[in-house]
């Protein structure tokens, strides 16, 4: 993971002084194209109060002297990226005297022109660090992703008694991770992330395999209750992984899917209080049943997007 993320912070500052602070919706240099029979156009925004444009004047302005932006620009020696912000502060003391005259209609078209030009000098002044920078990011997420996985292949394949055949899927798995950390670490973030992809699609594959057909076997060996309520546990925290790595890309693109998830994960959790509960009593027997619940209503969570689990 990167430590210090100096344009991290930069774009972090753009977008606060942009949308949140500014609330300014960044117009294109070119005249808008005409609108095409049903295709939907977006209503213009509606005119700004003299209030609003004097929080946007104060808010750019410290955008264009103060923030890390400005200070990226600086310590770049970009002469272009200069020349950006040369023009942005022109254009801010134009939306000043614009204001100043009671034209709120050109203050604050000046000063989204204004946003908009440093914007594009703080890219100018280090348009690599800015890819790379998010390439590392997309890379340590997916192997985030990759190791949560492999974490519940493992105590899948433990689970399952699979013995040498789930240790060499695992070996298999954890090599194929450092051979994409080794392309990371030598520049070849794309490559690194696309031997990522590969691995993340394969070890989800090999534990739905592992689950799909039947259900756990559960050992009727434990020596005591309390030994029963502890894999109960294990088994409850798998499936919550599962929900985790199976369900993170469905949730984030589906407005419903993750509402609906988001119910059985809560319900979840509910039980497993419950069952957490009833252990502290050394009530095992009756913690076992509610707990089996809880991974019941994890189970209907991934159901739920289309991935079939027994349980």
């Amino acid at each position: 993971m990167i430590t210090q993320r100096p344009l991290k912070t930069v774009l972090a500052a753009l977008v606060g002084a942009l949308f949140v602070q500014a609330g300014a919706v960044i117009a294109a240099d070119a005249p808008a194209a005409p609108a095409v029979e049903g295709q939907q156009v977006r209503p213009p925004r509606a005119p700004e109060t003299k209030e609003q444009v004097e929080r946007r004047l104060s808010s750019v302005g410290t955008l264009l002297e103060s923030s890390s932006g400005a200070k990226q620009v600086e310590a770049s020696g970009n002469a272009q990226a200069q020349a950006q912000r040369a023009k942005a502060r022109d254009l801010h003391k134009q939306a000043e005297a614009a204001y100043q005259k009671g034209d709120l209609p050109a203050a604050s078209r000046l000063l989204d022109e204004a946003a908009k030009t440093m914007f594009d000098g703080v890219r100018q002044a280090a348009p690599e660090q800015v890819t790379r920078e998010k390439k590392q990011r997309d890379f340590d997420n997916r192997l985030e992703s990759v190791k949560a996985l492999l974490t519940a292949q493992k105590r899948i394949s433990s689970e399952k008694k699979l013995g040498a055949k789930g240790a060499e899927t695992t070996a298999k798995i954890e090599t194929q991770i450092r051979d994409a950390q080794a392309l990371a670490a030598a520049g070849k973030l794309d490559e690194g992330k696309a031997a990522l992809d590969k691995v993340y699609v394969e070890t989800r594959a090999s534990i739905e395999t592992m689950r799909e057909g039947d259900t756990l076997v559960r050992s009727l060996n434990f020596a005591t209750k309390e030994e029963e309520y502890h894999y109960e546990v294990d088994r409850n925290d798998t499936h919550k992984m599962l929900v985790k790595v199976l369900l993170e890309e469905k949730r984030a693109s589906n407005p419903n899917l993750e509402s609906m998830v988001q119910k059985y994960v809560e319900q979840a959790a509910a039980l497993r209080t419950n069952a957490e509960g009833m252990a502290a009593k050394k009530d095992y027997e009756g913690a076992i049943k509610v707990l089996e619940d809880s991974t019941k209503e994890l189970v209907r969570a991934i159901r739920s997007a289309g991935i079939y689990i027994p349980g």
